[in-house]
Formats: structure tokens, sequence, C-alpha cells
């Protein structure tokens, strides 16, 4: 009991403070990026903590595994730098049961991932997604100046308006230039021109999509620098402010969604968004076999021999795992059961790892008979 808890003492501390630097590096980069929204104006400063809080599970699902991976190198690698592995392994110590006592604090991982992935992550990113979309739907006019035109669609459109209402609900002599190609009818040096009493902003239910809806104006298409051109009144009118991606919006949907809900869909995308939440705690698994051998380092070699081919190893297993998955959300991998085959090559390759140092090792030679008998007797 005592090498195990010096070992799993060993090995949590490297694996907090590896999993602490990359999720420090995870989120700094996410914040940077909301933060970046929110000087837009795209949403509100007051929601950056919350959102980074969502988030929070779904980046622990991805940094801990590497952060395991990382820390058993860290940890058993000064082992054996200090000689104190092999200390142990002179001492009858052998690698199978360093593996043993390696696996329980991994398997404790591994259901901490479990629930992240299953639970915490998906829960997470629903309360994200609705808080970016309730802020989005919650007024856009609140980051609107009057007198000041304001690009939408990309930079295909401009409005602008000479006032907002009380409640800043409503714009109020509403102008919106919808420059060239910006409707699929129009060509490409054709401009249309509206002027409106007030405008609205409305989100079909359906598809999330945000409308300005304008009421009581004049609609002018035609080509700038020519005589003919269209005119029509209208008593309301509708433009698209904003055209999400679909795939954006179905992977959102996708990742917001429980984990009951897609155990009772048959979609091959659902299928592989939950083979993808139940892959990552056998990932953990997978991991700590391979980390353990691969820690194995020479004193003469130095402690990080084996760090950049062991993370180079890391890095094809997750991407190829993550490709695998991307294959059949494409629709390119027919049967989702599929991403299940990427794990075995993996776990074999560190059980072999582990039991090449056995195989290497000669086998004690048996002394004769007569050497053993003492002379005289």
């Amino acid at each position: 009991m005592i090498i195990f808890r010096y070992l799993c003492r060993e090995l949590l501390f490297a694996t907090l403070a590896v999993s602490a630097i990359l999720l420090l590096i995870v989120m700094s980069g996410r914040f940077v990026k909301y933060l970046a929204e929110a000087a837009a104006g795209d949403i509100s400063a007051n929601i950056l903590f919350s959102l980074m809080g969502f988030r929070l599970p779904g980046f622990l699902e991805l940094v801990l595994p590497l952060g395991l991976f990382v820390g058993i190198l860290l940890a058993y690698g000064r082992l054996y730098i200090e000689s104190e592995m092999t200390v142990l392994h002179a001492c009858g110590f052998s690698d199978w049961r360093l593996l043993g006592y390696t696996m329980i604090p991994a398997l404790m991982l591994a259901l901490v991932v479990a629930s992240m992935s299953l639970y915490f992550s998906p829960a997470g990113m629903a309360r994200s997604t609705s808080l970016l979309n309730a802020e989005k739907a919650r007024n856009e006019f609140d980051h609107l100046v009057p007198k000041k035109f304001v690009s939408s669609q990309g930079g295909r459109a401009v409005y602008y308006a000479d006032a907002l209402s009380e409640d800043k609900s409503t714009m109020l002599g509403v102008f919106l230039a919808e420059l060239g190609g910006a409707e699929e009818e129009t060509e490409a040096d054709q401009q249309i021109v509206i002027r409106a009493r007030e405008g609205v902003q409305e989100i079909d239910p359906k598809t999330g999509l945000r409308y300005l809806v304008l009421r009581d104006g004049y609609r002018y298409e035609g080509v700038p620098g020519e005589r003919e051109y269209r005119q029509m009144k209208f008593a309301s009118y509708s433009v698209i402010l904003e055209v999400p991606r679909e795939r954006s919006r179905q992977q959102d949907q996708m990742e917001s969604a429980s984990t009951l809900d897609l155990l009772e869909g048959d979609d091959p995308q659902q299928r592989a968004y939950l083979y993808w939440r139940f892959s990552l705690p056998v990932l953990v698994l997978v991991v700590a076999v391979l980390a353990v051998p691969l820690s194995r380092t020479n004193p003469r070699q130095g402690r990080f021999a084996k760090m950049i081919p062991a993370i180079l190893l890391y890095i094809t297993y997750l991407v190829i795992l993550q490709g695998v998955r991307g294959a059949i959300e494409d629709g390119k991998i027919s049967n989702p059961a599929m991403i299940w085959l990427v794990h075995p090559p993996f776990l074999l390759l560190g059980l072999l790892l582990l039991a090449g140092r056995n195989w290497r090792k000669a086998p004690p030679k048996r002394l004769p008979e007569s050497v053993k008998e003492l002379p005289g007797e």
C-alpha cells in the first residue's frame, strides 16, 4: 500500500498540474474569441464568464486524457531517472503490477471524463447555446446607436435608423441598402434601397433565422447610373439579418443533445456523437496503457527523451479517432460502430510495448549440479 500511495500521489500531482496548464491555454483561446465577439457588439460582456463556466466540462473532457498521458510520462520518467523504479524492479515489482496500480487512478479519471462527456458537457453546451440565442434574440437594438450605419449579412447590407423607441425594441425611420448579390434573384450590379417608417426584429422559432421586419415603406431596385428602376410600396417587408451555417447549427444541436436523446435516435450522425462520448472514457484507459511503457527512460537519455514520440503517438490516436467520427458524420462510413475499431490497435500496441521488456530479458542460466556441490562433500 505504501508503494501504491506513493505512485498515485506522484501520478495525480503531475496529471493535475499538466491538466491545469492545458485547461488555462484552451480556455484563454476561447475567452479571447468571446471577448472579440463582445467587442464587436455580437454578445454582451455580462455573459462572458457564464459562457466559460458552461463550456468548462467540454474543455475538461478533452484536456484530462492528455493530462493523464503526459502526467504518467513525467511522473514515472522521474522515477526512472532517479533510479527509484530500478530499485522497485529489483525488489520484484513487475511492469504488470505497475500497470495495475496505474489503472486504478486512470479508472477514476475515466469515470470523471464519462460524467463530463455523457452529462455535464451536453448540458453545459445546451445552456451556453440557449444563452447565446437569448442574447441575440433579446434585443439586437441594444447595441444599435441611432443615426449610425450598421452592416449586416457579412457586409452585403447596411441599415440605419433615425431613432429608437423608448424600450429599444423598434427602429424608427429605417433606411436599408442591400448591395448587389444580396438576394439570389438580383443581379450583381443591382442595388436595393428601402425606406420604412419603422422596423422590428423577429426570430423564426423553427429555423432560428433573424429577420428585420419593416413596415410602411418603399422599396427601390435598380442599377446605379441608369434611369430604369422599380419602385414598390409595402405594408410589411422582411429582410433576413443573419444566415447561420447549416452544419454549424446542426453540430450545435448534436453537441447539446442529451445522451438519452442520442440513444433513442437512429440517425448515423447521432450514433457518431453517441459513440464519441463513450469513446472518451475508453481513450483515458487506453492512453494509460500506452503511457506506462513509454515512460520507461534510460538515465543516460534524459527525462524527456521519449516525450516527443509519445506525444506524436497520442496525437495520431486522437486524429484517427476524430477522423473516423468526421467520416461517419459526412456519410463516408455507413456503420457508426466503426469508431470502436480505433481503440484495439493502440491498446494492443501498449500491451506489446509493456511485454517487450520482459521478452528481451534473457532467462537466468541454471548452474550445473556439479558446480552447486561444495568442495569436500
